[in-house]
């Protein structure tokens, strides 16, 4: 049996359930302050939007699904574009890359062909990373509510146990630790969500500069 302390065991008991109702309460009208209404469960407070449009941020020759396969087909261009899409590639790097790619002397008449296969395989690869990070964030929410669940019933069974006849403070004092630990997971949660939620439109930002360099180039 754990030694308990000389404080009131009452004082003690509402301290961290409250900080786990804060917690909840602060979640909850995060998410309605985001709330997608094609999505009511979306977390952040950007829009969620699923999929880039091309059309959007690409104004050259036309791009259809045929070409957003075949660009694989070419070594030279699924390499360049792979390295073109990652974030951790330097934007100020790329404009130099696409130029010495675009200006290469064995390009010739297919310039505008293979610079719009590139963006092809540029956008497939943002695309295709932004919608895993999307679904990744709807699972992480989905883990957010049931901690905030699990923090409630454990809330609501400490408050049923304050008010026995006679308390069993061990399992009080169990309780307490739980819901301290929980709110703490809970609320640094919730701080990475806010970064996380924002790379979707840090990726956005990227295939629309990549799109403008490549744009800046054609014959």
């Amino acid at each position: 049996m754990r030694r308990r302390t000389m404080c009131s065991p009452f004082s003690a008991l509402f301290a961290p359930a409250l900080l786990a109702m804060g917690l909840a309460t602060a979640m909850a009208a995060s998410t309605a302050q985001a709330a997608d209404f094609s999505d009511p469960d979306w977390p952040c407070i950007q829009r969620k939007v699923p999929h880039l449009s091309i059309g959007q941020m690409w104004a050259g020759p036309v791009i259809d699904d045929a070409l957003q396969k075949s660009w694989r087909d070419n070594d030279e261009i699924h390499r360049l574009a792979s390295v073109l899409s990652l974030r951790r590639t330097p934007l100020e790097k790329t404009d130099e890359m696409i130029a010495n790619f675009a200006e290469r002397d064995d390009i010739g008449k297919d310039k505008a062909d293979r610079l719009t296969t590139l963006f092809a395989g540029i956008f497939t690869l943002i695309d295709k990373e932004r919608t895993e990070i999307i679904a990744g964030i709807a699972r992480y929410a989905h883990k957010q509510d049931e901690l905030a669940d699990r923090i409630d019933t454990r809330r609501d069974t400490l408050q049923e146990l304050s008010e026995a006849t006679e308390p069993d403070y061990d399992r009080i004092e169990e309780l307490q630790d739980q819901i301290t630990w929980d709110s703490r997971i809970f609320k640094d949660r919730a701080q990475s969500l806010t970064y996380v939620c924002e790379t979707p439109v840090i990726l956005e930002k990227r295939a629309f500069t990549l799109a403008r360099s490549i744009q800046q180039r054609l014959p």
